[in-house]
């Protein structure tokens, strides 16, 4: 097969125009430790707090403890591929997960993916995993009571769902509960 000079100037231009030559500017750094989900890592200086790092094999974390020079993270998923020197590289988002009516239902991981075998989430709305919670004011009035499980905690008294209302003295946990339950 012949090709002529013009031909191949014609394929040479035609693959300049549709050359994609963006490029990004991300930080990477190495895997220092890993250990039961928690990685410790050097060298991501420009990581935010609860930023997606990005382990090898689309495997995910969550940057959370930010020091000077190094960076703790938690693995959301499979650890065990994940070792010394592997490279990590920041994602430049905050974590966030999918929210609306499409969640109902579904079964998800911790970002966010459907694990239930039922195909795709189609949110469109995300929000961010970390923000302060409302203020008391600004909840929604309890209105359904919380099943213990503990049929006989259950019987003795309405669980409210939260503790809006909940005068600031009194006491929270179950063996505080249970305390004040038995003696009153």
């Amino acid at each position: 097969m012949q090709l002529n000079p013009s031909e191949i100037s014609e394929l040479i231009k035609s693959r300049i125009q549709n050359l994609d030559a963006g490029a990004q500017m991300r930080t990477q750094g190495t895997v220092v430790s890993v250990t039961d989900g928690i990685c410790r890592i050097h060298g991501l200086s420009d990581v935010m707090q609860g930023e997606m790092l990005e382990f090898p094999n689309n495997t995910f974390g969550l940057a959370l403890n930010l020091e000077r020079d190094s960076v703790g993270s938690v693995i959301l998923g499979e650890y065990t591929h994940i070792t010394e020197g592997d490279i990590v590289k920041t994602t430049g988002k905050i974590l966030s997960v999918p929210i609306g009516p499409e969640l109902l239902g579904r079964v998800v991981n911790s970002l966010g993916q459907p694990i239930d075998g039922k195909g795709p989430i189609n949110a469109k709305l995300t929000d961010v995993i970390e923000k302060v919670a409302p203020g008391v004011i600004a909840r929604q009035s309890v209105s359904q009571p919380v099943q213990t499980g503990l049929k006989a905690i259950d019987a003795m008294a309405y669980h409210p769902a939260g503790c809006a209302g909940t005068p600031p003295q009194a006491r929270r946990g179950w063996k505080s509960y249970r305390e004040q339950r038995c003696n009153n």
